[in-house]
């Protein structure tokens, strides 16, 4: 990734460049704020590192960035004293205390790799899912997605997706050929129409993955229940597979938006002796 550094604590720049680097990412370094402004509106960065000090609010620092724009940053604040609920209501997707602790920068980083590629994926014109039975095209849940982001960047509000696939669908393409994937794919989405709350947003986003969006949970263990829950109900799905020659091994994944975390995975197994759950 392309990643910009605005910092003028030198110590912390050259922490990330010499961590950062050697990971095959591009490190772009800018003390100042204003100059780091004017970068963007000419430059393409994936992940902006900044410090907001001395500033109290990082908040115009933050708006000024996603205006500067074209493309969707993944933006980080480094601080000695935030807390991340006050980064991500600032408009940011995650923070990184201060003195930087090289294995949080390494998962932030890997957040903000989540991030972008699942950006990418979404909002990739080139192949839709239309609409069916229930669920939604890709190309409209790419709107409820970025309007997710949008809702994140002004008003702090954090949403959940539930990734359901077949994550063997080439193996199974492979072995049995496109109909035996497609069987598959349309008893899964079958299945989760029946099993989601009438409120509940679901989308095809691949070829056999469908994406569950929470928005606005009650309470905090929600999104991890639900995806615990679907887990555990997908044990009972029967004839998923065309013939007993195939092994289908749907997962369960849970992400967080705007910080992309992974909150948990499960994959659940079909075979000739059932359903079973397995360690992802």
């Amino acid at each position: 990734m392309n990643i910009l550094v605005i910092d003028r604590d030198t110590l912390s720049t050259q922490l990330v460049k010499s961590k950062l680097e050697t990971m095959g990412h591009i490190i772009v370094e800018e003390p100042v704020k204003n100059n780091a402004l004017e970068r963007l509106k000419t430059e393409v960065f994936d992940t902006i590192l900044f410090d907001p000090a001395p500033l109290n609010n990082a908040r115009p620092i933050v708006l000024g960035i996603r205006r500067a724009v074209r493309n969707y940053p993944y933006i980080v604040l480094m601080s000695q004293d935030m807390e991340l609920e006050d980064a991500i209501r600032s408009g940011a997707n995650e923070m990184l205390l201060k003195p930087l602790d090289a294995s949080k920068l390494d998962g932030i980083i890997k957040n903000a790799g989540r991030m972008t590629r699942l950006i990418e994926r979404i909002g990739d014109e080139k192949e839709d899912f239309p609409s069916a039975g229930g669920v939604i095209a890709k190309s409209a849940f790419n709107q409820l997605f970025l309007s997710a982001l949008d809702r994140a960047d002004r008003y702090g509000e954090r949403s959940f997706l539930v990734f359901i696939g077949i994550k063997n669908h080439r193996e199974i393409m492979e072995m049995d050929g496109p109909q035996a994937l497609a069987y598959s794919s349309a008893k899964l989405s079958q299945y989760l129409v029946r099993l989601r709350r009438q409120s509940d947003i679901i989308a095809q986003t691949g070829k056999s993955e469908f994406c569950l969006m929470l928005q606005r949970p009650q309470y905090e263990t929600e999104p991890l229940e639900a995806a615990n829950r679907f887990a555990e109900a997908l044990a009972q799905l029967e004839d998923i597979a065309s013939t007993d020659n195939i092994t289908v091994d749907v997962h369960v994944t849970l992400l967080d938006l705007p910080v992309g975390a992974k909150h948990a995975e499960h994959i659940v197994r079909f075979d000739k002796q059932g359903a079973q759950r397995v360690q992802a």
